[in-house]
C-alpha cells in the first residue's frame, strides 16, 4: 500500500505524521546558524502531505521515530537460520503485529509492511482516546 492510500485509510494517523514532521521542521529552524530571513522564508514552505508521502514511500524507516513518539515500536528482525538473510517485523514486542509471521526478502519490504501495520494500529488507538 502506497503512503497515500495509507493516509486515506488511516487519516487519524495521517494527520499525527503530518504534525509530527511540522514540528521537527519548525524545530529545526532555531538554531543561530540560520538568518532570520531565511527562517520566514522557510516558515512559508510547510510540509505538505504529498511531500510525507513520498518521503515515507522512499524510505519507511524515517517514520520509526513519529510511531515510537507515540507508543508504537516497530522491530526489525532479521532470520538466518533459512540461511538467506530473511526480515520480519515485531510491533510492540508482540510477533502478532505481524500476524501471518511472514518473512520478507529485504529489510524494505519488511520495513514498508511494518508501516502500514503501524499506521492501523495507531489510527485505532487514536480512534479510542477521542
Amino acid at each position: 500500500m502506497t503512503a497515500k492510500e495509507l493516509f486515506e485509510k488511516y487519516p487519524k494517523s495521517g494527520e499525527v505524521i503530518v504534525k509530527y514532521y511540522t514540528d521537527v521542521f519548525m524545530n529545526s529552524l532555531n538554531t543561530e546558524d540560520i538568518t532570520e530571513e531565511f527562517k520566514e522564508l522557510a516558515k512559508t514552505q510547510m510540509l505538505d502531505s504529498e511531500y510525507i508521502q513520498s518521503f515515507i514511500d522512499s524510505n519507511p524507516r524515517g517514520t520509526f521515530d513519529v510511531f515510537d513518539a507515540n507508543g508504537v515500536y516497530i522491530e526489525i528482525s532479521v532470520d538466518l537460520t533459512k540461511g538467506d538473510a530473511l526480515f520480519i517485523y515485531v510491533i510492540n514486542g508482540d510477533i502478532m503485529g505481524n500476524v501471518e509471521a511472514i518473512l520478507y526478502n529485504n529489510r524494505k519490504e519488511a520495513e514498508s509492511a511494518a508501516v502500514e501495520k503501524a499506521f492501523e494500529i495507531l489510527n485505532n488507538k487514536l480512534c479510542q482516546t477521542k
